[in-house]
């Protein structure tokens, strides 16, 4: 059975209760495979990574095969949001509902898009219809409108995003499509040598002394990584892992280096 979210943002859990881990989100528009269902929960997989977890069940909405088919149909001409957050207005009622970057909109056309018969208006100048070039002056422009979104383990939104949601979020809007987690995100691309082969957009894996990734980000260039540790913010890169200059020192270890 297929759902959609149709809410900005859904939390997924660790287990089916509301005080449990939020271990990633859904985004209006995204698609997910019910696998289990509860009274209040449904267990869910995320089309998209196939992250699983547990959703409030009134906040998935359960598709129509026919449905299905027309949402997918609409996928063909889609768009998708580039700024980290934006406002759509129903055509049915005139509410708001705010959209974050990644967001993918269906048949959209024009400051116009529809999701399963309903129209929205948007503002043209937030959406584009085609993947960004990554190259260095591209992802400066995109990544400064991120800088201080704050950390939230399993976010992957403008008001909270983990390391891993952040790239995932990012190259989302350059065409790239990464898995959710820094592990398995490290799995993707071509491995570089070193970092003096590294060029900007390559994403950087690191761990916290154990061996084993835990953190990822953004390089800018062979000296500066953007990643997102207690926020969004640019610091010092060399082959030794990201120097904190408030620490004095290393708050992660260089592991290895990607190019997607």
């Amino acid at each position: 059975m297929k759902g959609i979210a149709l809410h900005s943002v859904i939390p997924v859990r660790a287990e089916a209760r509301e005080g449990a881990e939020q271990n990633t989100q859904v985004l209006f528009g995204e698609l997910c495979t019910v696998l289990e269902q509860k009274p209040r929960w449904n267990r869910i997989k995320i089309e998209s990574d196939g992250q699983e977890g547990w959703v409030d069940a009134k906040m998935i909405t359960l598709m129509s095969g026919e449905e299905e088919k027309t949402y997918r149909t609409g996928l063909e001409h889609a768009a998708m949001i580039a700024f980290p957050m934006t406002y759509a207005v129903s055509e049915n009622n005139g509410q708001t509902i705010p959209l974050t970057a990644g967001t993918r909109l269906t048949n959209y056309k024009d400051g116009r898009f529809e999701v399963l018969g309903v129209g929205f208006r948007i503002d043209p100048s937030m959406v584009i219809t085609q993947p960004i070039d990554l190259n260095q002056e591209n992802l400066l422009n995109t990544l400064r409108f991120f800088i201080n979104t704050p950390y939230l383990w399993g976010g992957k939104n403008a008001m909270g995003m983990d390391c891993s949601g952040f790239t995932q979020v990012v190259m989302s809007l350059f065409g790239k499509h990464l898995l959710r987690n820094a592990s398995e995100q490290a799995t993707q691309g071509t491995p570089v040598s070193g970092l003096d082969k590294a060029k900007a957009g390559d994403l950087a894996f690191f761990d916290h002394e154990d061996g084993k990734i835990s953190h990822v980000g953004i390089i800018i260039d062979p000296e500066r990584i953007i990643h997102c540790s207690g926020r969004v913010k640019v610091e010092k890169l060399d082959s030794n892992g990201i120097y904190n200059i408030e620490q004095g020192g290393y708050s992660h270890h260089l592991v290895s280096i990607i190019s997607l």
